[in-house]
């Protein structure tokens, strides 16, 4: 049992890494010599109106996702993405994707009456927000678990997955957020509690590549600036006079007010603006390294068996390092913004000394 503890991990990055491998296979398109590095990087990472399962020969297997326009003509069209594959021109009722460089570039448009792209009110189901609803469903599984086995077994220690989670949320409540905001702090445990494994279950989800995992959630930054936006409404809807005071009239000498007042004000926007950028850039970088280590086997495939050889056991192994490293990297992240955040909400709710 313990040898299996041990394997467990290790037998879970190489998983990680050779389906790495198989992502990056199927991107390149059997064309060694003109590998897209940014192109598998980024479908990577960015959204999309369809979940990609793998290549199967010449044939793309996906899931199609629904649909859900508003367009110019004032009525609503719901169809499933699979239309715009199935369509030879791409299009369907007039949507398209649009490939052209800018700021409508992979999103769904169609043509005003002067020909331009314009984007419609657009509703879909796209790839995040699917991860979105598959992770808060899995939450939602084991947190009730949790709770309904506690509610029929008081008097029982807790084992296994149960006992593992038990000692996983107290652990952030009580050296976490009661640490960090004090006697207030079962007010916003709830909140703070759902940030952090909302986080941690995405993660960890974003390192498995085959479904129902694979969606970059966390390096979304549309995501982690909702995350980043509640954190900063809590932050200020309970903040105490105290704290709006000591922004508005910091306690530093009078020639210094004048300095300090709109710095202070700043800070308050700064704070959720690094929360916001720390978690979106770490996941993202996480995964590019990852998929760029894995494109090196396939940017050498022409130059020789010696080379190609060599240069796939160094990507490989440096591939499941960075899969054992994102593995840490998962909670540290979804630790560290709830730790922010819960100092945060601690220094905005803390009463002056008498």
């Amino acid at each position: 049992m313990n040898k299996i503890r041990i394997y467990l991990p290790l037998l879970l990055a190489l998983l990680l890494a050779f389906s790495g491998s198989l992502q990056a296979r199927e991107a390149s398109k059997e064309e060694a010599k003109t590998v897209n590095v940014k192109g598998i990087v980024f479908g990577h990472i960015e959204d999309a109106y369809e979940w990609h399962i793998t290549t199967w020969g010449e044939t793309d297997i996906v899931i199609p996702l629904p649909i859900i326009l508003h367009g110019a003509d004032g009525q609503w069209h719901t169809f499933l993405s699979s239309e715009f594959r199935n369509s030879s021109d791409g299009s369907y009722q007039g949507f398209y994707i649009s490939k052209a460089n800018g700021a409508n570039e992979g999103k769904i448009v169609e043509k005003d009456a002067k020909g331009e792209e314009i984007r419609p009110l657009n509703l879909s189901l796209s790839k995040t927000a699917c991860g979105i609803l598959i992770s808060s469903i899995l939450l939602v599984v084991t947190i009730i678990s949790c709770a309904r086995w506690g509610k029929r077994n008081p008097h029982s220690a807790p084992r296994g997955f149960i006992g593992f989670m038990e000692m996983f949320i107290m652990d952030i409540n009580d050296n976490v957020i009661k640490a960090c905001i004090g006697p207030k702090y079962k007010k916003f445990a709830p909140y703070l509690l759902t940030t952090f494994f909302f986080i941690f279950f995405n993660n960890i989800l974003g390192l498995v590549p085959i479904f129902p995992g694979g969606a970059n959630v966390t390096g979304n930054i549309t995501i982690t600036f909702a995350l980043a936006v509640c954190t900063f409404i809590i932050t200020n809807v309970f903040g105490t006079k105290e704290y709006y005071k000591d922004i508005v009239w910091p306690h530093v000498p009078l020639a210094i007010k004048p300095i300090m007042i709109p710095i202070e004000i700043i800070g308050m926007f700064t704070k959720p603006f690094a929360l916001m950028i720390r978690l979106f850039a770490n996941i993202m970088a996480g995964h590019t390294a990852i998929l760029c280590l894995i494109c090196i086997i396939f940017i050498t495939a022409t130059k020789g068996v010696v080379m190609n050889s060599s240069m796939t056991a160094v990507s490989f192994f440096f591939a499941l390092f960075m899969n054992l490293l994102e593995l840490l990297v998962a909670y540290i992240q979804a630790y560290v913004f709830t730790m922010l955040s819960a100092v945060f909400i601690g220094l905005a709710v803390e009463e002056p000394e008498k």
